[in-house]
């Protein structure tokens, strides 16, 4: 007899009273549902009323009671606080035609490589202000976060005069007369960028005035050509006072102690890469890597258009009445260059410039051939140039 065979197919049951893995799955009635929404609406509610209210409904500080004293910074401490380069306050009050549109450049570069905060101002040609405009810039100035460095044409502010921190200061000089002719020449003719620019700048100077022999305008006490227009650098340093604007032995004398007592550098724009140098020594976090930029091919490029055109040098007695004119002006620059010197040979920077006459012996002083000129009235403008060049 043969077993009759049937394919088994296994079935399995669950057992009766065994828990299904469908009740292991949490399920919400409308009213928890409900209850979830009402709660998150509530803490949303009470968040607003913490920012409205400038703290926390009693409710949610109950709620911490409650939950336990404990926060993140109970745990793990107030996060460490910035630390601040020293100085962090540095003003450049930058001398007008003395190269501070080289410097400025830099900064702009510099500032965005170290990270500090250039501020620069829209007004670029007033530099004496009144009581209440000082007050107001100081404020503005020790206001920005730091570290910075504020940089404009103005003559010295005293900030601990209007109960503020004061800032160290540095600045650039040059050669008075130079300085004079570049200035001269350049509000008639501009520089290598275009011959347009000297037209806006100028647009009201009368075509006799444009072309103005420097000889006649010196020897005929022409108003361009005398004082106080010929008192320029020393005011930069000597301050706001009214005296400051007078030539005379107080406002140099002033000048002087100011140099002395709050520029922590005072350059020379003949020995501009050494000035650089000590920028970078004294001001690293500002200043560090400036050489290399400074020598960067194509800086120098920029620095050759901005030498200004069509300069010719005054004659020899046209100069010895400038520099008549201008006798406390060369004692401050001859006192800059002094302590500027000294400064260096501290720091083992040998001074290559040649061997100047005694400042009594009057002669012209050779003008350097690679000097930067800085833009005063349009300088924001102007500067776009510039950056775009370094952004290719």
């Amino acid at each position: 007899m043969m077993k009759k065979t049937t394919n088994h197919i296994s079935h399995h049951v669950p057992r009766k009273g065994a828990p299904s893995a469908r009740r292991w799955l949490p399920t919400l009635s409308l009213r928890d549902y409900g209850f979830c929404m009402a709660t998150l609406l509530l803490f949303c509610l009470g968040s607003l009323l913490y920012q409205l209210n400038g703290g926390p409904p009693q409710m949610l500080l109950d709620l911490r009671l409650y939950l336990g004293n404990s926060t993140f910074l109970d745990d793990h401490g107030l996060p460490a606080p910035k630390v601040l380069p020293f100085p962090s306050q540095v003003v450049y009050n930058r001398v007008g035609k003395c190269g501070s549109r080289t410097v400025v450049l830099l900064l702009r570069i510099l500032s965005e490589k170290h990270g500090f905060n250039l501020v620069t101002s829209d007004i670029h040609n007033k530099t004496r202000l009144s009581k209440s405009e000082q007050m107001e810039l100081i404020k503005n100035i020790s206001t920005a976060e730091q570290p910075y460095l504020f940089t404009r044409h103005v003559h010295f502010l005293n900030f601990s005069r209007f109960g503020a921190e004061q800032p160290v200061y540095i600045n650039i000089i040059r050669d008075p007369v130079n300085r004079f002719l570049s200035n001269y020449f350049f509000r008639r003719f501009g520089d290598w960028r275009g011959e347009q620019n000297h037209m806006i700048r100028t647009p009201g100077m009368k075509e006799e005035e444009r072309y103005l022999d420097i000889n006649e305008c010196i020897l005929e006490n022409y108003a361009e050509c005398s004082n106080p227009r010929l008192f320029y650098i020393i005011p930069y340093f000597c301050g706001q006072h009214p005296k400051c604007r007078d030539p005379g032995e107080w406002a140099l004398e002033r000048a002087k102690q100011n140099v002395k007592e709050n520029f922590l550098l005072v350059g020379i724009l003949e020995e501009l890469e050494d000035v650089l140098l000590l920028l970078e020594r004294f001001l690293p976090h500002y200043f560090k890597d400036v050489m290399s930029i400074y020598k960067n091919p194509e800086h120098r490029k920029l620095g050759n258009l901005t030498v200004t055109v069509k300069k010719t040098f005054p004659s020899p007695n046209a100069l010895q009445v400038l520099y008549q004119r201008m006798k406390y002006e060369y004692e401050f620059y001859h006192y800059v260059k002094e302590q500027f010197h000294l400064v260096k040979r501290k720091f083992g920077l040998k001074s290559r410039v040649k061997n100047t006459p005694s400042r009594e012996i009057f002669v012209p002083i050779p003008i350097p051939l690679e000097t930067e000129e800085p833009i005063e009235d349009e300088e924001e403008q102007d500067d776009k140039w510039l950056e775009d060049i370094y952004k290719r």
